[in-house]
């Protein structure tokens, strides 16, 4: 794999994609973490525009033996094969983003699948790794460490796990697993708006199951609508149904009312959730050695510090012995 001008390593956080995404100039989605894969878990993300699989990649297990081949005539589908080290979450979203016609990608993104639509899935690689607006969006992540260079792997040569982003969405009636890392895109069957959450939730549980009940490291986020605009709308409906009774429909008035006040509740949920993200996204994004340096520095010169790092490191020997 290139390394192409360099990918830092991102967190997998519904948080982070959901500002990587409104990065890239897509408008009117999340990502939200999915819990379980069960019909009333699923229901409550509806409309769901795809499915984003972690898991970790072990050689010879990372693919499913029956799942279906490589679809050579999906010339519909766009198609990336991951040509640089760590974009895979990065190119997952894209393979959502970029298949989906009920999505406003925005001007960069219409510009980059018209530019690369008769790209081989290798040269749509390289052009993602090329695009300036998805490498920066992606390297914002990047923490601001001095003593952490993310860009070069830390690790090189030795042996660790390593995880992997896949993605499953519905294109043109027909199901796909989109992974950067087989040869081209792969057909689930047909589907259907319907159907088709519970149909890649079958194929994500058969991956699973190949681990064997002692593997925990999986992780499944789905690319919803934006609940922000979606409860704001289902409101505004609830007011209209309002306006429009008679006076003397009082049961149906405190219906309604008892409804909007469920749909408030939830939009204020919503709106503290993206406040916690914002602050974390800042956090992370944030070098903190300045204040850490001055901090044992004012310890030091009021001869404190030798104090502090013993109780820390009986702390330490407590916590461990405990």
């Amino acid at each position: 794999m290139a390394e192409a001008g360099n990918w830092c390593l991102i967190e997998s956080d519904p948080g982070v994609f959901t500002e990587l995404i409104s990065g890239m100039g897509c408008q009117g989605v999340q990502v939200d973490e999915v819990w379980s894969l069960d019909e009333a878990s699923m229901e409550d993300l509806k409309p769901i525009y795809g499915l984003i699989f972690l898991f970790k990649w072990v050689k010879g297990k990372s693919g499913n033996p029956n799942t279906p081949a490589i679809d050579d005539n999906a010339d519909h589908v766009f198609f990336a094969n991951q040509v640089i080290n760590n974009a895979c979450a990065t190119q997952a979203i894209l393979s959502i983003l970029l298949n989906r016609d009920d999505i406003e990608i925005g001007n960069e993104l219409k510009n980059f699948k018209e530019f690369t639509a008769d790209f081989p899935p290798d040269m749509k690689g390289l052009a993602i790794s090329n695009s300036d607006l998805i490498r920066s969006v992606h390297n914002s992540f990047a923490r601001s460490d001095p003593f952490v260079n993310e860009m070069v792997d830390p690790t090189a040569g030795k042996e660790e796990d390593l995880y992997h982003f896949i993605a499953y969405t519905p294109i043109h009636g027909g199901l796909y697993e989109l992974d950067g890392l087989s040869r081209g895109p792969i057909h689930l069957g047909a589907c259907s708006d319907d159907n088709w959450v519970s149909k890649a939730n079958e194929a994500i549980g058969k991956r699973m199951e190949q681990y064997g009940a002692s593997e925990l490291h999986f992780s499944l986020m789905a690319l919803t609508r934006d609940k922000l605009e979606l409860l704001d709308e289902q409101i505004e409906e609830l007011d209209g149904l309002l306006l429009s009774l008679d006076e003397n429909a009082a049961d149906e008035r405190n219906k309604l009312n008892n409804q909007r006040s469920i749909l408030e509740h939830k939009l204020q949920l919503e709106k503290d959730k993206r406040a916690r993200w914002h602050r974390e996204n800042i956090l992370r994004k944030h070098n903190f050695i300045p204040m850490i340096y001055n901090l044992l520095r004012h310890l030091a010169e009021r001869n404190e510090l030798d104090s502090v790092t013993a109780k820390a490191k009986e702390k330490a020997a407590n916590r461990k012995n405990n």
